[in-house]
């Protein structure tokens, strides 16, 4: 048997990881920027992440949600106090598409509508629900393009946003906190603070999808809270596990749970759970929010002035840096010459940068120093 040939790779075998760094079946050591699509949250082999794990498998590893898990409830204790969020509600899960299915369902079971407003270049995950409020067609299979009404804007257009919500039949909106697959591109503080108050007044349930753009990447612990608004569900994913599968939602108190309405067969189990509360601690234990927003801005600073770049992207640790040009060759560059992994995006004139929050700005000398070498010579 073959694997399904689904995924463009590099001719790179990656045996081992410690902190920032990779290094492939031929001892060739990489600097990680990208940390497999953000997952990577708090440093490869984190000695924290690794006793966790290892003494709650010397116990248990996996049971049901058929009986008591008190492993869930401290992850959700330490979730909420983190977060801001200490009154919401924790559904747990495995992945940040599944997460997203759940938000969407859960949405249309508050209100009892079910059209959903999203936005133009967004990803929300491969699953029915969630591609199909994803902006790219080439996802969707047949079965998928019909299943409800979704309406797409474009970020940070008021009026067209205003004229939308008009419709009495949307269950939900659905924005990223910062876009990561379409480009990282994000809504203005001054329209998620229009899109809440309108979302309140019609009662549309209001979900930020922070699956990459949670968890400190940005500098706040949610994107979205740069505004000072609450949403009425956050999705969760990558940054919560630092590559234990796991996702999961937050929920408004206001929407009511009942028995079935939801379910999963791994979600919260212990391992997961414990792995997402190693990270909790770690990113309150070493700061890590504050250190993420802190070495954004010293990069954003230094990427400022390097030539022919357009525009940056983002905010602390979840960067886009764009050209006029398509940025394939300059990501290959980096890769095969510089031993530095980054990552690109439905933007093909952008390079996208997530590494861990772990890292240290002299980490980052060395990128810069490629950088600046490809695009002068």
């Amino acid at each position: 048997m073959n694997l399904f040939d689904v995924y463009p790779r590099y001719k790179i075998n990656i045996v081992k990881s410690e902190g920032i760094f990779l290094w492939d079946d031929q001892n060739r050591k990489y600097l990680d920027l990208y940390g497999g699509h953000g997952v990577i949250s708090i440093g490869h082999a984190h000695p924290a992440y690794l006793l966790a794990i290892q003494k709650q498998i010397e116990k248990i590893g996996f049971y049901s949600n058929s009986v008591e898990m008190p492993i869930q409830q401290d992850l959700a204790t330490k979730l909420g106090e983190q977060s801001g969020y200490n009154d919401y509600n924790l559904f747990l899960c495995n992945s940040g598409a599944e997460a997203n299915e759940n938000a969407l369902k859960l949405a249309s079971f508050h209100n009892g509508k079910k059209k959903i407003i999203a936005f133009k270049n967004s990803f929300h995950g491969r699953t029915a629900a969630a591609v199909h409020v994803t902006d790219d067609q080439k996802l969707s299979a047949p079965l998928n393009k019909e299943q409800f009404e979704v309406e797409f804007l474009e970020l940070n257009q008021s009026e067209a946003l205003i004229k939308a919500l008009n419709d009495p039949n949307i269950a939900a909106v659905i924005f990223e906190g910062i876009q990561g697959v379409g480009g990282l591109d994000m809504p203005s503080e001054e329209y998620l603070q229009l899109l809440a108050k309108l979302c309140k007044e019609k009662n549309i349930v209001l979900i930020a999808d922070e699956i990459q753009s949670g968890y400190g990447r940005s500098g706040h612990f949610f994107a979205h809270q740069s505004a000072g608004i609450k949403a009425d569900i956050i999705s969760i994913a990558k940054g919560m596990g630092n590559g234990f599968p796991i996702g999961g939602l937050l929920i408004n108190p206001e929407i009511e749970s009942k028995h079935g309405m939801l379910g999963t067969t791994f979600g919260g189990n212990h391992l997961a759970c414990a792995a997402a509360i190693s990270v909790l601690n770690t990113l309150q234990n070493e700061d890590l929010i504050q250190h993420a927003k802190k070495i954004g801005q010293q990069l954003s600073d230094e990427l400022s002035k390097l030539p022919k770049i357009k525009k940056l992207k983002g905010k602390g640790l979840m960067l886009g840096i764009e050209f006029d040009f398509p940025a394939k060759s300059i990501r290959e560059e980096l890769l095969f010459d510089y031993g530095i992994f980054t990552g690109s995006s439905a933007n093909a004139n952008l390079l996208r940068i997530l590494p861990p929050l772990t890292i240290q700005f002299d980490d980052l000398k060395p990128f810069l120093f490629a950088l600046n070498e490809i695009l002068t010579k």
